[in-house]
């Protein structure tokens, strides 16, 4: 079904075809050939930089480069033997442009900054760069990160290398295409309400959502937020595990880090565990789904019968979830984006000042329902998980659409009344705190991917990766990318 190789008519130079084959490998078997010597950091990036230059022309998923400073890291690597090099060995990666790179343009995707050259890097970066990652690229989101359409004044649309005239969803968007056309092997995402799991599920790749704390970020204005999380991605499940293990850790200056895993993450999802009950739920019981979306997703969710696990309908009570999310996602861009609204006026997107405002016309008496809400959707959700391994539903409740639309305001009959309204099925998951891989289910007849919601036990990722692995191996479809874009 999807495309390999070159565009039809194109013929490749043996120094190209060779470019092509280091840009479809795995994450883990590049790093594999970097620890062996087989292969150097800087063949990788060049072998990357010819894969953007001949593929982001047509979804501008990774418009800010910084090959100089990619280089010159590669280059410093040369001198340290490949088993020195940390878990990452040299792989480059493309970081989200809502993170700090130093030296390098980082936007947020916001005219307030488009000229920003940071001094210093965010303490992910320097992490993964502490574990042997090379930062090639910054890729596109849209302004803040706020909504789930990547596009902002600044660097433009990014669109979706499976349907080029459909939108790749956000905010983790540039990172989803760029990974979906073989561009990096691995890509930092983000994720508040779905900002990582929606543009996996878009394009056909690998996100985890992490337990909160468990991958530490720079400390800014809400240290204790726990709504908001980074989190790997990457094309298959032990790719994306392979970068959890180089970002997670405690960090001094992050008061909820969590402690390193005792167990590597990449242990878990190189040894495939079935899960033995398992609640599918085409819905979670609040939202409206897409007909063709809910039938991929359950005959995926299927798929763990043959594994030995049985398969119920079944779903936490969360019908609390889209109400106290809104609220309290209000209450955070007033703390975090409040003062740049004050500082900028009218330069921000509006549905950012629109969320500014109801953040800052909450009463008391609304947060201390919305907290109250949370507590009691999580209490529920543990005690779900008393009874079942694993809760699968879909990662959205459409398909990809047209990426003009700036965001989806209905479906079928129904009307979502704001822009994350549709967004139900991970901001629900978000407010529960329980780790969460997005993983490729299928496709429509269309050919368009569909993503699964692979939901875990709170804290319970090592689990969770195992069962993600053995679905992924039994679904047989995480090889399907990289992709060369397709205009539909």
């Amino acid at each position: 079904m999807p495309a390999h190789g070159p565009a039809p008519g194109v013929e490749l130079s043996s120094t190209m075809a060779e470019a092509t084959a280091l840009t479809q490998l795995s994450a883990c078997a590049a790093v594999e050939l970097l620890r062996a010597g087989e292969v150097s950091p800087l063949e990788l990036i060049d072998a990357a930089l010819e894969r953007i230059e001949r593929t982001d022309g047509a979804i501008n998923a990774l418009p800010t480069l910084c090959p100089e400073r990619a280089r010159s890291r590669a280059a410093r690597m040369e001198g340290v033997p490949p088993e020195g090099r940390g878990a990452l060995a040299g792989l480059p990666i493309a970081v989200k442009d809502l993170t700090d790179v130093a030296g390098v343009r980082t936007t947020y995707g916001s005219p307030a900054f488009a000229d920003n050259v940071p001094d210093s890097s965010d303490l992910l970066v320097e992490r993964l760069e502490g574990h042997g990652a090379v930062v090639l690229a910054k890729s596109n989101t849209p302004e803040f990160g706020a909504g789930a359409n990547t596009f902002n004044p600044v660097l433009g649309v990014t669109r979706n290398p499976w349907d080029t005239r459909l939108t790749c969803a956000g905010s983790s968007g540039g990172s989803a295409a760029a990974l979906a056309a073989g561009q990096v092997w691995l890509a930092t995402g983000s994720d508040l309400g779905g900002s990582l799991r929606t543009p996996a599920s878009f394009c056909s790749v690998v996100g985890i959502r992490p337990s909160p704390g468990r991958v530490p970020s720079a400390p800014g204005d809400l240290p204790f937020d726990t709504l908001s999380v980074e989190g790997p991605m990457g094309r298959t499940v032990a790719d994306a595990a392979l970068m959890l293990d180089a970002m997670a850790g405690p960090h001094p200056d992050v008061p909820l880090a969590l402690p390193a895993p005792q167990t590597p993450f990449l242990a878990a999802a190189t040894a495939p565990q079935a899960p033995h009950r398992v609640a599918f739920s085409p819905d979670l019981g609040i939202t409206p789904v897409d007909a063709e979306v809910a039938a991929v997703c359950r005959a995926a969710a299927l798929r763990c019968e043959p594994l030995g696990g049985s398969v119920e309908e079944d779903h936490p009570d969360l019908r609390e979830a889209p109400e106290a999310f809104r609220l309290l996602r209000a209450v955070q861009f007033a703390a975090s984006l409040g003062p740049l609204v004050e500082e900028h006026p009218g330069v921000l997107k509006p549905e950012i000042e629109g969320n500014v405002e109801l953040g800052r016309s909450l009463s008391g008496h609304h947060v201390a329902w919305a907290e109250r809400s949370r507590g009691a959707l999580t209490a529920r959700t543990r005690a779900f998980f008393e009874h079942y391994d694993l809760l699968i539903c879909p990662a959205a409740c459409a398909q990809p659409f047209p990426v003009e639309t700036r965001w989806l305001n209905q479906l079928g009959g129904y009307r979502f009344e704001h822009y994350v309204d549709w967004l139900r099925l991970t901001s629900a998951i978000t407010l529960v705190g329980c780790p969460v891989v997005a993983l490729p289910g299928g496709f429509t007849a269309a050919g368009l991917p569909v993503g699964l919601q692979l939901v875990g036990r709170p804290g319970g990722e090592h689990r969770l990766l195992a069962a993600a692995a053995a679905l992924e191996a039994e679904l047989g479809i995480a090889g399907r990318v990289p992709i060369d874009p397709r205009p539909g």
